[in-house]
């Protein structure tokens, strides 16, 4: 490990901004909301040049997998985030507090389980070992969103930017309309894709290979703990907390694939998955307060591949903001389209894709 590895301890600034969050009153309750998205743009615009280094050699990629600090930094969020909830979800219902404190403090909490939840866990659950499949689901059971383990790695991953995937915005839809599509699309989907696995293992509806069933299981004794530990009130507020987070996903799943399209071969196949088929974003702070996810087209091209090694590819398309700024965009859609729009038909100036993605988004 070296120095210059320590910048991610950054990504627990999120769960720091938290705890101020749950234990302070007035405006101080939404710190979170105003550090995510006030604080870390401002640091993106100075700190733009700062570690734009977008390839490793292969002894520096060789250091940084032998390092078991990257993975430890992952484990050490499980008791951080649940510790926060669980200490939020007491504060909320156990004080006296003003309507906006409450709003504030729950925003706060959906950010935690969005940055240092879901994403955390996705990044555990491309590892092999069963103990990091584990943590991984693990961390989405608060946010309500266990089945995204299945579909995110056997459906969205093979199918995104096609049709196929509800993951993958189209080309003019606003992020209102996609989070409909792709969190109804995607619970779908994970059921489809279990269903398909429980038949090919000649297994039945209620095997013990349906992980489908237990997420289910899981999260309904999940909220009836809550239930009994903090009353009705924080059986709501955990309800609320859990959708926020994987809305806050589902936003930036719009903006790493939106209106990107894979072309479709003459076999009836989709060609395969490039890195030209996510956004990019090299932002160092969003890089490291998310542990590279922004960095989604390297994912995508290869989503084994580790946090600590992926890189930025000259060929991916560039967000022209961070994470922060582009999900505020992305609420704004007449803005996003203005900007991203341009850049999207620049993209695919010589390429037909970009004609037949619309094609697709009016015939529905």
């Amino acid at each position: 490990m070296r120095t210059n590895d320590l910048k991610y301890l950054f990504a627990y600034t999120i769960p720091i901004a938290t705890l101020v969050s749950i234990t302070s009153e007035g405006i101080f309750t939404y710190t979170t909301l105003i550090y995510t998205f006030f604080f870390i743009p401002i640091l993106e615009f100075i700190l733009k040049d700062v570690d734009s280094k977008v390839q490793y050699s292969k002894s520096e990629t060789e250091n940084k997998l032998s390092s078991r600090f990257f993975d430890i930094l992952l484990y050490l969020n499980i008791p951080i985030v649940f510790g926060l909830l669980v200490f939020g979800l007491f504060n909320l219902t156990q004080l006296q507090l003003d309507t906006s404190e409450i709003i504030g403090m729950v925003l706060s909490l959906g950010i935690l389980l969005a940055t240092n939840g879901i994403n955390v866990g996705h990044e555990l659950g491309h590892r092999k070992s069963i103990m990091e499949r584990t943590f991984s689901k693990l961390l989405y059971l608060p946010c309500l969103y266990m089945h995204f383990y299945i579909e995110h790695n056997f459906g969205h991953h093979n199918n995104v930017a096609t049709p196929k995937d509800p993951a993958t915005a189209k080309f003019n839809q606003t992020v209102y309309g996609f989070w409909i599509t792709s969190v109804i699309g995607q619970y779908i989907n994970a059921w489809k894709i279990q269903l398909q696995l429980l038949n090919i293992n000649n297994k039945s509806f209620f095997s013990y290979k349906n992980d489908m069933l237990y997420y289910t299981i899981f999260e309904i004794t999940y909220l009836i703990s809550i239930y009994l530990f903090f009353g009705f009130y924080g059986l709501i507020f955990s309800i609320i907390i859990g959708v926020l987070s994987f809305l806050f996903l589902e936003t930036i799943n719009y903006i790493e694939h939106y209106g990107l399209v894979r072309k479709k071969l003459p076999s009836g196949r989709y060609e395969r998955v490039q890195t030209h088929h996510s956004w990019n974003s090299n932002q160092f702070i969003g890089r490291i307060v998310l542990y590279e996810l922004t960095r989604h087209s390297d994912h995508h091209y290869k989503a084994s591949k580790k946090y600590q090694i992926l890189e930025t590819k000259s060929e991916s398309p560039q967000l022209p903001y961070g994470y922060p700024t582009s999900i505020i965009l992305a609420l704004l859609p007449w803005l996003w389209f203005s900007i991203v729009n341009p850049l999207l038909d620049k993209e695919n100036k010589d390429d037909k894709t970009l004609k037949t993605h619309k094609n697709i988004s009016l015939s529905r």
